[in-house]
């Protein structure tokens, strides 16, 4: 089978490998229809790791996939060939504090798709599972819509974690995919108002779409300033979406006293800091989202029925052979991309 393996920086490379077999009896082997490029996947690309996950090349990539069973283990019994499916790409060993307090997503032993010495990824042509991971879309989903499931859970988490109120005003710091996965949320849970920033012109369009009553871009004006403006006694919650120090600055500034902060963004610094004296003096609150928390079946149910359409975050189209262009293309954010979709199969 063919697989598209990181073999340095900015380097993919489609290859041949070995198929995979099922060896588990709770497992299923699956056909890749579709595999979306992630900023994680970026921090990979551009500088081999996040944090002390650190890329031994060659590595295959790719965790947001959308695909086909065609063989299931014998201990399977919910599942079956020819089943559509979305994925979680986290697997919990279900055994450990974290899972069986109900935190699978900080599962002490837990292994990842795309993930340096975790899991291979998601950017070939067959891959096996446990069935637990695999979660059977409606007919009428398409394999598009099911790889934005995965994204979208992270942002129905996130405004979950949030435990926003009627009548909230709340910022998104980054307009790139996750964070219109955090708006989308946020308005499909509540009647809250929403300002949204980003640094490409493209994206707050996109943000507006989406339901943002206001958008700005920091190379332009003074967000700070501008907001401060619109919301004089300050936010009650901010999303920071980008993984940058400043728009962690930002949303010190922008929250008021008893606010939250949701960090949504990986950096790809291993440090950041922050205002203490904001901090003490307004007695925020700093919530880190990690991944997504069993929000997979309710991300399907809000796109399954019409509630959430994502399809305008699927803004490129790629066949395997050119997953490097893909991303490239988002790498450099160009052409007002949103989401990439490498399309593994057909």
């Amino acid at each position: 089978m063919k697989a598209a393996f990181l073999t340095a920086l900015r380097r993919l490379e489609v290859r041949e490998t070995p198929e995979r077999r099922l060896e588990n009896p709770h497992d299923v082997l699956l056909r890749i229809e579709t595999v979306g490029v992630c900023g994680s996947d970026l921090h990979y690309f551009r500088a081999g790791g996040i944090g002390a996950q650190v890329v031994r090349f060659p590595w295959v990539v790719g965790h947001e996939c959308a695909g086909t069973i065609l063989e299931v283990g014998p201990e399977v019994q919910h599942l079956q060939s020819g089943q559509r499916v979305a994925v979680d790409p986290l697997v919990a060993c279900g055994e450990c504090d974290q899972c069986l307090a109900g935190r699978p997503h900080t599962c002490r032993q837990q292994r990842f798709l795309g993930c340096p010495g975790q899991l291979p990824g998601a950017l070939a042509e067959r891959l096996v599972l446990p069935a637990e991971c695999c979660f059977p879309v409606p007919e009428g989903m398409t394999a598009v819509q099911a790889t934005l499931v995965e994204p979208f859970s992270i942002g129905v988490y996130a405004q979950r974690m949030a435990r926003l109120h009627e009548g909230a005003k709340i910022a998104i710091l980054g307009s790139g995919p996750i964070g219109l996965c955090v708006l989308k949320a946020c308005r499909a849970a509540v009647q809250v108002t929403i300002y949204a920033t980003d640094l490409v012109e493209e994206r707050l369009v996109a943000a507006r779409e989406a339901g943002a009553g206001w958008t700005g871009n920091p190379l332009r004006i003074n967000v700070v300033a501008a907001l401060a403006e619109r919301a004089p006694g300050g936010l009650d919650f901010v999303f920071e979406c980008a993984g940058e120090q400043e728009t962690l600055d930002q949303a010190l500034e922008l929250l008021k006293p008893g606010g939250t902060l949701l960090i949504v963004g990986i950096p790809e610094t291993e440090r950041v800091s922050f205002s203490i004296d904001l901090l003490r003096r307004k007695e925020l609150r700093i919530e880190n989202v990690r991944r997504q928390n069993r929000c997979i079946v309710p991300a399907i149910d809000l796109m399954a029925s019409g509630t959430v359409n994502l399809d305008r975050l699927a803004t490129h189209h790629f066949p395997l052979t050119e997953a490097q262009a893909a991303f490239e293309l988002v790498a450099g954010y160009r052409d007002g991309v949103l989401k990439a979709i490498v399309h593994v199969s057909g």
